[in-house]
Formats: structure tokens, C-alpha cells, sequence
């Protein structure tokens, strides 16, 4: 695994945030530091993501930031100027990738069937998210996915839980799983810091255990 696989691997789940103000990113970051979930997915669903990124790296500098739901060539630009170490996507497009490997900003773009994995491995990648997971399929379909593409790693994202995320992670290719439910954007945006930080350390320890 390459060291941005190996960083996700360490953790097995990467929080995906939501903000509606991009100043919410710090105590929320914080938590995740102080609680050994160091990294992020900061979505762009919202116009504040690229001021939240930046507002994170400079307050946590060693944290692992990711941009999601990116879907235009621009969104890259500004998730990469802002301090983004890597990108996600829903689906996966030429464009997209194309634009990502010439600017050297790695993007896990996302996939459900055989198409997009072949398209995938036509442009050279090996890393792919599998969305929407559960509505997909969950693992059953993934595993039959994988039986011809052994060679794949994976994050699995959508209707990931703490119910389910131990059968995903069970599978050899799943590099880490994708999840909103220990940083959900209710909490956030009510600032129920308390509230988070007791469902970001449950996930950690449940998955430490």
C-alpha cells in the first residue's frame, strides 16, 4: 500500500464532515485529534468546504484532510490550494481523473458495478470508493464485485455504521471505510461537541477492539 493507503488503513475509518460554516471544522477537528481519529473527509455539498480545509490545515497541520463529493474540475483546484491531501468522488469521469493526475492530487473516485472498475483500471487505478455501499449491495455484491478485480483496493462508503463496518472491514481489500455517523452534520451544526466526542470515541474503540 502506498502511504495515503497505509495512513487510512491505521485508522479503518475516515469521519466524513459535513459544515454549514466553515469555522465548525476546528473544535470538531480537535476532537478527532484528541480522541486518535486523525483524519477527515470534507465534503463540498456545501460552499464553505475549500474555507473549512483551510482552516484545518493551519490549525492541525499533521491531520490527514481529504475533499469529497468533488465534481468538477475547479473543485479539485480549490481542494488542493486549500490543503486537501486527496480527493473523492461519488462516480468516476476522465475528466475528473485526468485533471487530478496532472495536477499529482490523488483521487479515489467512486464505483458500484463492473463498468466503472474497468474504467477505473483503464486509467490506471487501484484505489476506488464503493458507493453508495449498503444501497449497492453492501458486502455480498462487493465481494462478488471483487472476485474478478482481486487486485483492488477499496473504501466503502454509504450506509457504513457501527452495525455493519466490521463486515466491511473484514474483507482483505477494504482499506478503511467512510462514514458521517460519529460526525453527523446535525450535531455539527447545533454544536453538540459532547454528544460527538462520545461517538467518535465509541468508533474508536470499537474498532481499536
Amino acid at each position: 500500500m502506498n502511504t495515503l493507503q497505509e495512513r487510512l488503513h491505521q485508522s479503518r475509518v475516515v469521519p466524513v464532515v459535513v459544515v454549514q460554516h466553515a469555522e465548525d471544522i476546528l473544535p470538531l477537528g480537535e476532537l478527532l485529534v484528541d480522541k486518535g481519529l486523525p483524519l477527515v473527509e470534507i465534503t463540498f455539498r456545501t460552499p464553505c468546504a475549500a474555507a473549512a480545509i483551510r482552516l484545518l490545515r493551519t490549525a492541525q497541520p499533521d491531520i490527514l484532510i481529504g475533499a469529497g463529493t468533488l465534481q468538477t474540475l475547479e473543485q479539485i483546484q480549490q481542494a488542493k490550494e486549500a490543503g486537501a491531501m486527496f480527493g473523492v468522488s461519488a462516480g468516476i469521469n476522465a475528466r475528473m481523473v485526468n485533471e487530478s493526475q496532472r495536477q499529482h492530487f490523488p483521487l479515489i473516485p467512486g464505483i458500484n458495478n463492473p463498468m466503472s472498475i474497468e474504467l477505473a483500471i483503464e486509467m490506471g487505478i487501484d484505489f476506488v470508493k464503493y458507493f453508495p455501499a449498503e444501497a449497492s449491495g453492501g458486502t455480498t455484491m462487493l465481494k462478488a464485485l471483487l472476485g474478478p478485480y482481486h487486485h483492488l483496493k477499496i473504501m466503502p462508503t454509504g450506509g457504513i455504521t457501527l452495525d455493519n463496518i466490521e463486515d466491511y472491514l473484514s474483507i482483505p481489500q477494504v482499506v478503511a471505510c467512510g462514514g458521517s455517523w460519529m460526525v453527523d452534520p446535525q450535531l455539527v451544526a447545533s454544536h453538540q461537541w459532547d454528544t460527538l466526542a462520545l461517538r467518535i470515541e465509541e468508533t474508536v474503540q470499537r474498532l481499536r477492539a
